[in-house]
């Protein structure tokens, strides 16, 4: 009878350890072999033998390493030497035995080794699997054929791929149009991931759960949902608990315990098909997915609109890492360092990292805690390493791991991704237990489970952190708070903004994510307690700066650690879907440490040290940008455009237009042009039926300008607005009214972030401009140039709110708190103004091109590009002398003489919120 697997990965470690050891390269292979057989319960002198003769083409003799007949080719080669070269010899062998011996008696795999590293070859599906001698536990199943086990052949594609996610949904599907829904569905599904993840990963024997479903249920899947029952049942039950009397089958399987298959589940009734569903999952190699991705699979499972977009919800763990290394990794390693070469030091190292607690208050599916959990092990993995090394044996690895998953706290407001999570931190801990095992050549899992992870469900705004986990015992608060803008909250969530910020004025205009800032804060007062949260950009722009930050620096005296400015949060599905993130690191105390990071077009993130971070994510003071009355230099103001509230009866295409004027061609005169951001960037004709000067006996000659009138004074008498509806008294006037009699500089009050630049431009006074656009009548070249440079669009980039990811600009907000250059010489003045007009002649260069045309990242003219290089350093030296290298320098420039201009307090020119 064959090993059990448990043995085979007790030899395997021990095996590992001995011949990762370079003291054994210059051993035999034959050594090599032998005790890689013994590890599978083999002697290798019965099955194979070594220097196997085989006649080649040219009729003198080769010699095989290793042959074993009818299984197994081995080619060894010298510590560091070519695997490659290894993997061409034993084919030509192959070939060659192909002359010489009987079919039967041809292998069916290659395997290759250097001492260091072993590649397995199987000649008959094409498969590789080549790894270091370190990771040899990861594949052991991949040698079931030695023991003599049976192979299951499993999909060879990306595990975390759609079919996975429809073969569960499939089954998702049916349970729940059978009657089989809500908790007890959703609870049964996290029990059959853990089991298909368990017996992929040791936590069962190799293919228990397979072997169980295939050979004890029936084929129409009649008995299967008891069947289940009793599996789960039994791995609940201790081992001292169970009937003698046991199905074989159940009796090996381990008590897990962990609540995990404590609650008794109603049968879930299974057919045919149901039945070859689960089977088909168990196909999939489960062991290759990290338990960090399991809720997000989970959730497009439970999610049937979800699944064509799998990765829609989960988040890479690349960009997990960026918000765990700065709050804790990096000082961790750090101390880490210093201690290494004291073990006192390190010993309290160690002690410490098993008392760190974290918390992540909407964890969701765990994903940010699964991650921190595999990176803490890790470190103590290293830890404990370096206090064992020379030599010294550890006779019993069980005590060694002072982290457990008892470390991590979380609350989210969905009962599904909480028992997710718990499970996902049980796969976690066991993989890394599998780690240690590796580092120290003995079989460690933590079962039965005496320790789970503390997530509850609930809503986090509405519950008391407290009791859950005292600040007192918390080191950590982490996550991504859900991303939801304040136009787009339920009336729920609008309540729970107002339970934690209704003391704050205007919080309404603050997403979501603000009420855990403001949970977060009250929280950790009077702590060292660090916090690192992913957010919309959104948070440290626009109006949100001021209510969100003023409220967190005044009142909760919080100072932002470190930060990581715009950068995009990726899904890893198909299709990607992401929003513009930042990561904001905080304190209730000060530290010198302070960090900006920053991604540049590659990806690579990289810090630089900052005296202080300010709530717009720059070097800077704690000082929050407000809406100002009044623009902060001498230069013209600006204002919205025309509002008319009409519902349309007084805008035209020009079709629509032609078609008026075939009725009514005396109402000629009374067009004019009309742009609003769209139209101006697109160059789309449109036009406006302007009525408010026409006199009263012109006006009751134009029969369907009247019904225009007519219509205009219905819609806006059926307003809820009063002031719409008094409005309807003026049936001929807009709402809003802003003709320049002068020509006048055009903004578009919405613009793409992909462009480099706004572009604004002069307009004559006959063209009436929207609400959607804002208008500096009497603006000069100069002004045109300053609000067309690097200069201006870098404070809009920072200052100014968002509409989706475009800019939405602000006169208020953007432009009156937008620092002007002080005093230019006229000399440079005049610098501007030439270069403005540089940039306006190339434009003209290209009639049929649109502004979106020209300012088109992709697109973008040569000529207009260097001409706009020409007008930023004009416009820079009105600032300083030395160039700008980055945005990022240029924002920093403009806040520092912003506060010059303010003074340390906000002018009372600024305008409440």
């Amino acid at each position: 009878m064959p090993l059990s697997w448990n043995e085979i990965r007790h030899r395997e470690i021990a095996f590992s350890r001995e011949w990762q050891e370079e003291s054994r390269e210059a051993a035999e292979a034959k050594s090599f072999w032998d005790e890689f057989f013994q590890v599978f319960g083999l002697r290798r002198r019965v099955v194979a033998s070594f220097e196997e003769p085989v006649k080649t083409l040219k009729g003198t003799y080769a010699y095989i390493d290793l042959f074993w007949k009818g299984v197994l080719l081995a080619e060894h080669k010298s510590r560091g030497k070519s695997l490659t070269l290894a993997h061409s010899e034993a084919v030509a062998y192959v070939q060659h035995l192909t002359n010489e011996r009987r079919e039967d008696e041809l292998p069916r795999y290659i395997l290759v080794s250097d001492f260091a590293r072993i590649a397995l070859h199987d000649l008959e599906t094409g498969k590789t699997r080549q790894f270091e001698l370190g990771d040899f536990h990861r594949y052991i199943h991949e040698f079931a054929f030695i023991p003599g086990y049976k192979q299951h052949v499993e999909e060879d594609q990306d595990p975390i791929n759609i079919k996975a996610v429809q073969i569960l949904g499939d089954l998702h599907d049916a349970l729940e149009a059978g009657g089989y829904a809500g908790h007890a569905l959703e609870r049964f599904l996290v029990r059959v991931l853990f089991c298909l993840f368990a017996e992929d990963t040791g936590i069962f024997e190799r293919h228990a759960f397979t072997f169980y479903l295939e050979n004890r249920t029936a084929v129409d899947g009649s008995d299967l949902g008891i069947h289940l029952a009793r599996w789960f049942e039994v791995l609940n039950s201790p081992k001292e608990k169970r009937q003698a009397n046991l199905d074989e089958l159940l009796a090996d399987l381990p008590y897990v315990n962990g609540d995990l298959f404590a609650e008794r589940l109603g049968f879930a009734e299974f057919n045919r098909d149901m039945r070859n569903a689960l089977l088909a999952c168990t196909r999939f190699d489960w062991s290759r997915i990290s338990p960090a991705v399991l809720g997000s699979l989970f959730q497009a499972v439970m999610e049937p609109k979800e699944r064509r977009q799998i990765g829609g919800h989960y988040t890479s763990e690349r960009d997990i890492l960026r918000v765990i290394r700065p709050l804790l990794l990096d000082n961790l390693r750090a101390e880490f360092r210093r201690a290494r070469r004291n073990k006192t030091e390190l010993k309290r190292f160690h002690k410490r990292l098993g008392q760190l607690r974290f918390l992540d208050p909407a964890c969701g599916c765990g994903n940010f805690l699964v991650v921190t959990y595999r990176e803490l092990r890790l470190l103590e993995i290293e830890v404990l390493k370096e206090l064992y090394a020379n030599g010294q044996r550890v006779l019993d690895i069980q005590h060694l791991s002072v982290v457990d998953v008892d470390a991590m706290y979380g609350i989210e407001i969905h009962e599904w991704p909480v028992r997710i999570a718990e499970a996902a931190l049980w796969l976690m801990d066991h993989q890394m237990n599998l780690r240690l095992s590796g580092a120290f050549g003995q079989y460690f899992v933590r079962l039965p489970l005496q320790k789970s992870s503390r997530i509850v469900q609930g809503n986090a705004l509405r519950m008391d952190w407290r009791e859950l986990l005292p600040p007192g015992q918390c080191s950590y608060v982490l996550g991504n708070p859900p991303f939801v803008g304040a136009k787009y909250q339920s009336a729920e969530q609008r309540a729970d903004m107002k339970l934690v910020a209704g003391q704050v004025r205007s919080h309404g205009l603050l997403d979501y994510a603000a009420g855990w800032y403001f949970k977060a804060a009250d929280y950790i007062c009077d702590t060292r307690i660090v916090v690192g949260f992913v957010s919309t950009n959104s948070i440290t722009q626009g109006e949100q700066v001021s209510v969100l930050w003023g409220e967190l620096f005044r009142n909760y005296g919080v100072a932002i650690h470190f930060a990581h400015r715009t950068f995009a949060w990726e899904s890893e599905a198909r299709g990607k879907a992401h929003v513009h993130v930042v990561i904001v690191g905080l304190a209730a105390f000060d530290t010198s440490g302070k960090t900006i990071y920053d991604c540049d077009a590659e990806e690579t993130v990289r810090g630089t040290k900052a005296r202080n971070i300010s709530p717009y994510l720059i070097e800077g003071p704690n000082q929050v940008i407000a809406n100002r009355q009044h623009p902060l230099g001498s230069v013209p103001p600006i204002g919205i455009g025309n509002k008319p509230i009409d519902d349309g009866n007084y805008l035209f295409t020009p079709a629509e237009k032609e078609a008026f004027l075939a009725a009514e061609p005396d109402a000629e005169p009374l067009f004019r042009r009309w742009v609003g951001s769209k139209e101006f960037l697109n160059g789309i004709e449109r036009w406006c039926l302007w009525l408010g000067d026409c006199p009263p006996h012109r006006l009751r000659q134009l029969s369907e300008a009247r019904k225009r009138v007519a219509a205009v004074r219905r819609f806006r008498a059926a307003s809820k607005s009063a002031p719409t509806r008094e409005l309807a008294e003026m049936p001929t006037r807009f709402h809003v009214e802003n003709m320049p009699a002068v020509p006048y500089l055009l903004i578009p009050k919405v613009s793409s972030e992909r462009r480099k630049y706004i572009p604004i431009g002069f307009m004559p006074p006959e063209v009436l401009a929207s609400d959607l656009c804002f208008l500096m009548p009497g603006a000069t070249l100069y002004h045109f140039g300053i609000l067309s440079s690097a200069m201006h669009i870098a404070w809009v980039r920072q200052v100014c709110g968002r509409l989706k990811s475009d800019f939405r600009y602000s006169a208020y907000l953007v432009y009156n708190n937008f620092p002007w250059p002080d005093s230019p010489t006229a000399k440079r003045r005049a610098a501007v103004e030439s270069a403005a007009a540089k940039v306006l002649a190339v434009r003209d260069e290209y009639p049929q091109s649109t502004l979106a045309d020209l300012y088109d990242p992709l697109a973008m003219p040569a000529k207009l590009v260097k001409a706009h290089a020409a007008l930023d350093r004009a416009v820079e030296r009105c600032y300083r002398t030395q160039p700008f290298a980055t945005d990022r320098l240029r924002v920093e420039f403009l806040f520092s003489l912003y506060q010059q201009l303010t003074g340390p307090e906000q002018s009372s020119d600024c305008l409440g919120l």
